[in-house]
């Protein structure tokens, strides 16, 4: 485990150590170096109010109630130059604090370390190495870059980084795209000690028009210890359909089996839809519905007779206060099969935020 943890210390090191040469010697070329700054504080409040200040376990974003808090904040630095490109963002705020509990200290501030390489000169092929962000699903930790202000269930309990190799091929009229993974395994920095085998991932991206865009991703890795002999298997789907500039639906659906005791076998899956409407330049609204269903408890634990079978409902209104700045509000509920929310199966939750993004 230590020679592991100085391998990624040495290669993050490299990362840092090579941006700093590029800022030093290639500052006559700004136009490849790009300095980026996001910043999102929010407030929510939930209704039964709970003991703690933390809402329930299965989120891990706008996690705090009845306080000021950041949900996420970094900077971001990148460089591309031809058949080269790299990144690397460090971060701060919830999304760190809870998405990355189980990571070493010294990996909890990254986002984003990673360096590619084009390996073909007539066809557009990368490798890319290191911290990246993840190819399943279709809402990241960057709250302005989704449709709901909050995330959906599913995005909550599925990976929004990965660590490891990928190899992708974009079509040269870009309606294609295609990228297979090696990664340590399910949003995994560092390497656990329970297992020895990486985990595979797959993504095919394809645009059969400029208003749809249809996607698959899966992982085949195992996420338990490795002499449980398990097998996640995981599948997701969805498609995006933007007729114009007003209005943009969103489906999605998640489906993966694991092990849920040394020799049975469950299933979770969550379907969404997210409707947005745009009436003005500055001005949209939001409707998302979704329902998850773990009852083996395989990703999100209750202790209780039928597990995690929850429906979710919200409403989004955003304004776009300046070009880099965002208010938004959003009004969410949950209902579950079970007694899960401080003696209650309803939550009510009411979140609004500001966002910056420069």
């Amino acid at each position: 485990m230590q020679k592991q943890h100085s391998i990624y210390s040495l290669i993050f090191t490299f990362i840092s150590m090579f941006y700093y040469s590029i800022v030093c010697a290639q500052i006559e070329q700004k136009n490849k170096f790009k300095i980026q700054g996001y910043g999102e504080m929010y407030y929510s409040e939930s209704f039964p109010n709970f003991e703690t200040s933390e809402k329930p376990d299965f989120i891990f974003n706008h996690k705090k109630n009845n306080s000021l808090s950041v949900n996420l904040a970094f900077i971001k630095a990148s460089y591309t130059k031809q058949n080269f490109r790299s990144t690397i963002s460090m971060m701060f705020g919830d999304y760190s604090r809870y998405n990355l509990q189980n990571e070493p200290n010294w990996a909890k501030p990254i986002l984003e370390a990673n360096a590619g390489f084009k390996i073909s000169k007539t066809k557009n092929i990368w490798i890319d190495a290191g911290v990246l962000p993840s190819h399943i699903g279709f809402e990241s930790a960057i709250s302005t870059d989704c449709h709901t202000l909050t995330r959906s269930i599913l995005a909550e309990n599925s990976p929004y980084f990965e660590t490891g190799l990928k190899i992708t091929y974009t079509s040269k009229s870009e309606t294609f795209y295609g990228s297979v993974l090696i990664v340590n395994g399910w949003q995994k920095i560092e390497t656990s000690k329970f297992t020895k085998h990486p985990a595979l991932g797959f993504q095919l991206n394809f645009k059969p028009s400029t208003f749809l865009t249809l996607n698959y991703s899966n992982f085949f890795g195992t996420e338990k210890a490795d002499s449980l002999h398990s097998f996640r298997l995981f599948h997701n789907l969805y498609a995006i359909y933007e007729p114009n500039k007003k209005i943009s639906c969103i489906s999605g659906l998640d489906i993966g089996t694991d092990k849920y005791n040394k020799s049975k076998y469950g299933v979770w899956f969550s379907p969404v839809i997210i409707l947005r409407y745009k009436p003005k330049d500055k001005i949209s609204v939001a409707l998302r519905e979704e329902y998850y269903s773990d009852p083996n408890q395989l990703m999100i634990i209750t202790n209780t007779k039928n597990g995690f079978q929850t429906f979710g409902t919200s409403i989004n209104f955003d304004f776009q206060i300046a070009n880099n700045f965002l208010w938004r509000i959003e009004g969410k509920s949950y209902l579950a099969r079970d007694t899960i929310f401080n003696n209650s199966n309803t939550l009510n939750i009411i979140t609004s935020s500001i966002a910056i993004k420069i």
